[in-house]
Order: structure tokens, then sequence, then C-alpha cells
């Protein structure tokens, strides 16, 4: 059947409102697949500005019918046409009749071919008989895209996908009327394999004189040479077929041939094979001791020795022979960073008369300073006696190979060591506790890569890194490799891939994921590969959404989430493909002068989160490194923006085509420790970025009370009122779900008792108390709560279909008093509306024990808070914090960039 032009297949409630709304006639249509229910439809209609959603439903045998109001005398229909066709006329229960489709846009055809969004999808139509001609060719494009699981030449299944796509139709109709030739088939493998031929060439040519080496007849010759050489201008299929016997004759003997003759040496010379010593594997190396040079005071200098495995750090002054002060890690009991003097740091320690004593410190640079900290915390670590981590380290790589193989070396890249925000040289060889590299267009073998890496590493850490997943599509390729202590934390463990090249069924551009817990803490990475050329912004940005939609990642539990808010943790890298808009010589003008914040200024990715286009609220690092494409190959001290295709060519201006971006959850730990490139990895035309980060994990909780051992004392989440305003033109009355991994089950609201529509597009809803659910966790300890996340979605009572979702930290509710909270809702990756209100988390108060977490003792303090340095302070061993290390905290009202959210409270 024909694609029915107001089939929109699986847009999202939003676009379907923003079409509807463009269209602005009473009785304009559209359908889209349920977002709540699998195989039903969701049918979209427009009255007085204003879009009702009804549900289409299909019953046991595959009839269609429509969810309209009690009464009304349901209708059930064969096939989708249908039951439109019969709702065009009115008293059929609907609002308003069916009067005026709105169809689908047609996607432009991208200029090179590589990425165009093709072509229409059908409308399923349950229980009707098939038309088979013109069922066959999505069949077989449903067979090609099923197929396609290793790494083929994008090339040729992009001329395969165009044969089923245009051809193959043509040549079942030649075939219907006699002519069994298929001229378009051979027509299509004639051009896919061209090149086809003059590697086989080569390879005869190869294999013919290694064969000649071994045996002194000579081996059969390829026809290609012996009737007319090297590729002609017009190859055809019988010669490529002939050549490909060839090969095949002198493989399937090769082998035999080498290892007779081998053999007969050995036996001629009466030699001995040696045998191979295996080497035993390294030890894990230990850290070695590290000196920084300090200013202490206004003059003074001194130099600190952080002896990581001992566990003490040492200060001595310039000048004096032995050590003023060893200080013991456990003696230490805070480490404070000064905001206004990026390389000044405060220690914190312990005296034994019970008081405290401030000591302030002045590096060379930041990133001493940061060194510094670094190993302070990881002796913190090593030194907990914890038997579950509160601290990882994670590294993202991400690098567009370029189809080459990689140098012998990758350590710059393992090792955080380049351009940009760099590890220093005395951490970075420091192992770090999950590697996540993702790559583009990697012509290796999926088993050679991760060998490599594995192998890398281990030259590097002297560690023996667990493969945890490896996500391949086509050449797109996510690894994940942990410590072997860290194996049996590991759980949870989904991958998944999303094709976004070709009409969406080809690998050559798209993403792979892998998700997984470690311990408590849900972790995601994403590794894509997106549309090429200045020019496609638009596409990127559908490319993001449909792998945002699609990826199936993560509890199978949170499916009707959006995807950035079902992991404590998402980091999302790749190949993005988002250029400068900027005149060439600009550009290169700016880079010269490492003016990076005039590119940045006009980079698209920037620009695009700005809009709230992609990518809302995730975070990235600061850009200090030199745009990372497109470098011309074996140096980095050239860019080449011109690049030939088939359609003439290309400008590729010096763009940040490689990022690193990130989202976590409210009130969770994760710090960017470095954020770069590599300047010495030239083989291909990108450059490798790294990016390291600092991860607070939860473990599995113990209470400290066995259950059973009193009476449970049960901890409540009450709500005093909660407010959503939704960007929507429908009216429909709404509940609340509420999601967490601290409830035994999904919680829900009653239906909003308050509603005011008056702002065009705009819904205002609200829920007193009455109607909202005490929510009793399953564990009351406070130490359990702060780490617990309530996941909020806001739910049409009639089509059972998300308006938007949230998270909410319960750390920041905890208290007798009820709190304040406000944040944005998404869905399926766009900005949707609001939500905010009053919440308390009570707690038994035989349960209010909790404890500092190792990543907590790290601290920031302004300058002007600065008491005088060497004066002692109050006699509390453990200090109150100024200011604690920064969080992943939720968005504030202030931040909304719609003025409309204001309207309902009357600014202006």
């Amino acid at each position: 059947m024909a694609a029915a032009g107001w089939y929109h297949r699986d847009i999202s409630q939003v676009v379907a409102e923003g079409l509807l709304a463009k269209a602005g006639r009473d009785g304009s249509f559209l359908v889209r697949d349920s977002e709540s229910v699998k195989g039903a439809y969701a049918l979209c209609l427009l009255f007085q500005r204003h879009v009702y959603t009804y549900r289409i439903l299909p019953d046991d045998e595959g009839l269609l019918s429509v969810q309209t109001i009690q009464g009304i005398q349901a209708k059930c229909f064969r096939t989708l046409p249908d039951l439109i066709g019969a709702y065009q006329h009115p008293n059929n229960g609907l609002v308003t009749p069916l009067l005026h489709p709105v169809h689908r846009a047609r996607p432009d055809e991208d200029s090179d071919g590589e990425d165009a969004r093709g072509w229409g999808h059908t409308v399923p139509c349950p229980g009707a008989p098939p038309s088979s001609r013109t069922h066959i060719p999505q069949q077989l494009h449903q067979r090609l895209q099923e197929q396609v699981h290793s790494s083929p030449a994008s090339d040729f299944m992009g001329f395969m996908a165009e044969y089923l796509t245009h051809h193959v139709q043509l040549d079942l109709e030649a075939l219907c009327h006699g002519h069994p030739q298929l001229r378009h088939l051979s027509t299509a493998l004639a051009t896919a394999c061209r090149a086809l031929h003059s590697e086989i060439d080569f390879t005869l040519a190869g294999l013919e004189t290694l064969a000649r080496v071994f045996d002194s007849p000579v081996s059969p010759r390829s026809p290609a040479r012996e009737q007319q050489g090297f590729l002609s201008s017009d190859p055809d299929l019988e010669l490529l077929l002939n050549k490909i016997s060839t090969v095949n004759q002198l493989l399937s003997s090769l082998e035999k041939k080498v290892l007779k003759s081998l053999q007969e040496t050995v036996t001629r010379h009466n030699l001995a094979l040696p045998s191979v010593a295996v080497a035993p594997p390294p030890a894990a190396r230990p850290l070695a001791v590290q000196n920084f040079e300090v200013k202490v005071g206004k003059s003074q200098r001194a130099a600190l020795t952080v002896d990581v495995e001992l566990g003490t750090v040492t200060v001595t002054k310039r000048g004096s022979g032995s050590p003023e002060e060893v200080i013991p890690q456990d003696k230490i009991l805070q480490l404070i960073k000064y905001q206004s003097v990026q390389s000044k740091v405060r220690l914190m320690c312990a005296r034994d008369n019970q008081k405290s004593l401030s000591r302030d410190f002045i590096f060379p640079s930041a990133r001493k300073r940061e060194a510094f900290c670094q190993l302070l915390q990881l002796m913190k670590i090593q030194h907990s006696n914890l038997d579950e981590p509160e601290l990882i380290s994670v590294y993202v790589g991400t690098w567009n190979m370029g189809s080459t193989p990689p140098p012998r070396s990758l350590a710059s890249w393992l090792t955080s060591r380049g351009l940009g925000h760099t590890q220093d040289e005395t951490t970075a060889c420091i192992p770090h506790d999950i590697y996540v590299i993702g790559t583009q267009e990697n012509s290796l073998g999926d088993r050679e890569w991760v060998e490599f890496l594995c192998a890398s590493l281990k030259t590097l850490m002297a560690i023996d890194y667990r493969v945890v997943a490896l996500q391949c599509l086509w050449s797109i390729k996510i690894v994940v490799l942990v410590k072997p202590e860290h194996q049996r934390r590991i759980s949870h463990v989904h991958t998944s891939s999303v094709k976004t090249g070709i009409a969406n069924t080809l690998g050559n551009k798209g993403a792979v994921g892998v998700s997984f817990l470690f311990n408590g803490t849900s972790f995601g990475f994403v590794n894509c590969h997106l549309a090429s050329g200045s020019e496609k912004t638009h596409r990127r940005n559908q490319n993001y959404s449909d792998i945002l939609h699609s990826l199936a990642l993560g509890d199978k539990r949170l499916g009707g989430f959006d995807l950035t808010l079902r992991f404590t943790h998402l980091f999302w890298f790749g190949d993005l493909n988002y250029r400068l808009d900027m005149d060439m010589q600009d550009i290169l003008t700016h880079i010269v002068k490492k003016d990076f914040q005039a590119l940045l200024a006009v980079d698209q990715l920037n620009l695009e989160r700005e809009k709230n286009k992609v990518f809302l609220r995730f975070s990235e690092g600061d850009i200090s490194f030199p745009p990372t494409y497109r470098y011309e190959r074996g140096t980095r001290d050239t860019y080449v923006w011109q690049k030939s295709k088939p359609t003439g060519v290309r400008i590729n201006v010096p763009s940040w085509c490689d990022r690193i971006l990130w989202k976590s959850h409210p009130e969770t730990h994760v710090v960017c420790n470095s954020y770069g490139c590599t300047d010495d990895i030239v083989t291909s035309d990108h450059s490798p970025v790294f990016a390291t980060f600092e991860v607070g994990v939860t473990s599995q909780f113990v209470p400290k009370e066995a259950p059973g051992s009193s009476p449970e004392a049960l901890a409540c989440i009450e709500w005093e009122s909660i407010e959503v305003i939704l960007k929507t033109t429908s009216r429909s009355k709404c509940y609340i779900e509420f999601h967490s991994y601290c409830l035994e089950e999904v919680q829900r609201s009653g239906e909003n008792t308050f509603q005011n529509c008056d702002i065009p597009g705009f819904l205002k809803l609200g829920w007193s108390s009455k109607h909202l659910p005490v929510l009793n966790p399953i564990l009351p300890d406070l130490e359990y709560l702060g780490d617990q996340h309530l996941l909020l979605s806001i739910k049409g009572v009639e089509s059972c279909e998300s308006y938007g979702e949230c998270c909410l930290a319960v750390r920041s509710a905890i208290g007798t008093t009820a709190q304040q909270f406000e944040t944005f809702l998404f869905h399926r990756g766009e900005e949707t509306g609001s939500v905010r209100g009053w919440m308390r988390v009570r707690v038994p108060r035989g349960r209010c024990g909790t404890r500092e977490r190792l990543y907590e003792w790290i601290s920031f303090e302004e300058e002007d808070a600065e008491p005088p340095a060497e004066a002692p302070v109050c006699p509390n061993p453990r200090p109150q914090r100024l200011r604690s290390r920064p969080r992943s905290l939720p968005e504030p009202a202030s931040g909304y960039t719609n003025p409309a959210y204001f309207i309902f409270e009357g600014v202006p």
C-alpha cells in the first residue's frame, strides 16, 4: 500500500502539536505511533486552537478502533486508511470530523547522497492482505537491515540500498513479462564492484609472486593479466568471477605449499625449532613518590613530597636538610581549593591536642595543584579500608580513525597527554578504573581492535583490563574495559545500536551504546558518528533525536523516560560533525593566535545547544585545544579544507567535530579532570580526543539495624503541592507517575485539581497535597536516602502518554520543613515544560546517622573567607566545609529561556 501522507510514524507528541498548530485549520489531523502502547496509534486532531489526542487500539483479531467518549459505539476497521475515511464524517464521537490531513514534509536529499534521509514509510495495515509487488522492496530493505552485522564498505551498501529502493521493482516487472535477465541488478553489481577489480588484480599479482617463491612451476595466471592487464574502463561480472575463481585456487593451495616447503627445509638442514619462553605478566607498578615545589606564606619556598603507598605528605622548607613535618593521611581532615587563586590550596590537619591547623600552599600552576589534589584523593582511597569504592575514575576517548590502521603506540591518547586541559606528568600514568573508547571509521576487526587496546593498556599500566562490552555498527565501535578487581561490581550490561545513514537503514552513520550498573550507580555511554557537511546542522540534530529515541539502553522499566534521565551518569561522545560558521581564513587566523573563544562563539554545536535543539542540560569541559579536524595526514601543522567528492569539491573548515559531553542526576558527584586532544597521533585527519572524570558511586546499602530487630519506622516523602507548566495545545487532564529504586513499585497521583490554558501554547496544571501520594522508601536510613532520586512523568489521562519527565534528588528535601524544588521537563530530547513544588522527606530519629564520603573532603573556598595562615582554628577535629565540591545541580527557574513561562506569574 502506498504511504499515506497523514501517517507520521514515530514523531513525538510535541512535534505533532507543532505541525497541527502550523496547519491552523479546525479539523486538521495526523496519525502517529502511540508512545504508551506498542502496536497502537495516536490520532491527533486540531479544534479551536487545541489539540485532541485519541488512541487507536488493535484488538485480538487485529481490528482497529478509536477510543472515544462514553456512549458512542466503537467501530472496528481492518485497516488504518479505512478508519480514517470513516471518521471524516460528523457525529462519530470526535470533537470534529477529520477534514484536513497534515502531510509529512519531504526530506531533502543530501548533495553527496551519503546521509540522505530516505524514503517514506508505509502505513501498517493489520489484517490487510499484502499487495506483494509494492511490499517486496520494503521487505527486502528490512532483510538488508537485519543481515548487516559486520562492517562492509558503506559505498557498496549504498549501491544495494539504491537498487532495492528504485530498481528492484523494475526487475520484478521485467520478470513478470518473461525477461529473467535482471538487467538493473547486473548494472548495480558491476558498479558496486568496480573497485574490486583493481584490488583483485593487485592481490593476484602478490599471490602469484609468493607462489613462485615456493614452487618453481608457474602458477595459473590471472585472467585479467592474460586478457587485458589491469582494470579496463568497462568491467563486466563474468571477468570478475573468473578473477575470484583464480584467487580461490591460489589461496586453497598456497598454505599447503608453504607448509610443505618449510617442513622440507627443517628436515634437510636438521633445524630445531626454539621453544618460546612465555614472559610472566608484569606486576602492577607502585606509584612513584612525587615532589611539588610550592610557596608558603608570602615568600617562603618549600617542597611537598607525596607518598601514596606510605600514605604521607612531607613538608620540607627550602634550605632545610630535614623534613619540617610529616603528615599521615588520616590526619588530613580537609582539602580546600581556592576559586579566586587557581593554584592555591589549603590543608586542614588534625593535632594531638584536638585542635586543627590550616596550612596554605601555592603551586606553580593550576595543573600542578590538581595533580597534588588527585594524588591525595588516591591516597585516601587506598588507605580507606572500605569494602566497596565510593569514588572511581573514568576515561572516555573518541577518535575518527579515517579508515587507516592506528600507530603502534596510543600512549598519549590513553594517558591524556597533548593539548588542552591535560593530565600532569605526575598523574598521567595512574590507571583509571574504567576505560570507554569510541571510534569511528575504524577499519580493524572487532577482536583485533580489542586486543590492541588491552595490550596497549597493559604496556602502559601493567594491568590486564577486562572487557565489559564491545558494540559495533559497521566501522563505529565502542569498547568498555575495567580493572580486574571491579569486574564483579559490573552488572546489567546492555548494548544497542542505531543506524542513521541512508534512510536510517545503513550504519555508515549512527550510534552504538553500552549501559551497566557499577554496584548501585548506573552508567550509560553513547558513541556516535553524525551526518557530515557544514550545511547539515539540521540533519545532525535529527540524527541526535533519532539516536535518543531509538537507543535501547538501561532499565527496561524506565523505557518511557527520556534516555538522558535513565542513568546516574550518561556520557555522549563521538564525531558529532558540527562545524564552525566562519570564513576559512578567519578561522586559521584565530587558530594561530590561539583565540579559541572567538571560534567557540560560532561553533554549531554550541549554537544549537543555546537554542535548546540538542544536548539539553549536558555539560562539556572547557575547550582549550585547537580544532581536531581536518588535518593533513602525517602532520598536525596543516589543515586541509578541500575534499574531492564525486559531486565536486567540498570545503571542510577546521572544526571541533570530535566532542565529549555528559549529563548526571542532580546532587551527584562528577568532576572532569581533563579534556584535550593528542598532538602526536597523525594517521588520521582527526586528532584523538580524551576526557577523564572523577565519579562518585554508591554500593548496596546495609542498614546498621537488622530488619525485624525493632519495630520498623518508615521514612516518608510528602508533597505539599506540585505545579506544572507544559508546552502544549492540549487541554487534557493529567496525572503524575513516581518512579524510584527506593520504592517498591510505581506510584501515581490523582488527576490535577487546577488547570489553566489561557496562554496560547501553554497548559498550567496544579496538584494539592490531597491528590499526591505519600511515598514510603524501602529503607528509612538517612545515609541511604541521600543517594536516591525520584523520576517524575507527567502523563495525559486519556492518552497515557508522557508530556515530560524530570529527576529530583531526595537529598535536597531531607529535613523537618518542606523544601522547594524547581526544574525542567524533558521528553525525547526536547524541553517540554517545567515543574515546581514543595516536598519534605521525613527520616525516623534513630536512622539519621551518616558519614562523610571520600569525595566530600575536598571543598572550595573563596579568597575573602581566608583566615590567617598557620592560625589554629576551632577544636572540632572535622571542621565544617565552607562550600562543598560542586555537584550536578538541577536548573533553577531563572534558567528558563522561553519568556512564556513567566506569563502565568504576571511578569510583563
